[in-house]
């Protein structure tokens, strides 16, 4: 499976995320269907103004992580553990999750509105919209083929 999510087509997005099933059982990694749907949202926040992000490396290490992840055809790898798994869900369902996400991504949309502005990744570093972009469809399409929507 080659297909990637482009974020900037949310339809589609929203198409896909509602097809999962709350007892969905991934094709690798231990997130319930609403985990992996909460990461994103989580993960979106950091984007979008509403959490404030640092960078948790040396800036020469953060510049060469983001040329190849952000500037190659490089994908995340499956069963990339970054921490432990929440034990309660944040949102009543799914669908009130998903409906969350594109809250999250509409305010990223608004929030990069004004030129100039970078946001930081932990691991890359200042980022601008169009890196993000780029990063949020690798890491949505990560997260669609673990639970084989893509």
């Amino acid at each position: 499976m080659n297909q990637s999510i482009d974020i900037n087509n949310r339809e589609e997005l929203r198409r896909l995320l509602m097809t999962l099933e709350p007892d969905t059982v991934p094709l690798w990694g231990k997130m319930t269907p609403q985990q992996m749907v909460e990461h994103l949202v989580d993960q979106v926040q950091w984007t979008n103004g509403k959490k404030i992000p640092t960078c948790d490396v040396s800036a020469e290490k953060a510049e060469r992580s983001k040329r190849v992840m952000i500037y190659t055809d490089a994908q995340i790898p499956k069963n990339v553990f970054l921490g432990d798994l929440p034990e309660q869900y944040q949102y009543p369902d799914i669908e009130a999750a998903i409906n969350q996400l594109m809250m999250e991504l509409d305010e990223f949309d608004r929030h990069f509105k004004e030129p100039g502005i970078t946001c930081i990744h932990g691991g890359f570093g200042p980022m601008n919209h169009n890196e993000w972009v780029i990063w949020h469809n690798k890491h949505f399409t990560h997260h669609l083929r673990q639970f084989n929507l893509i």
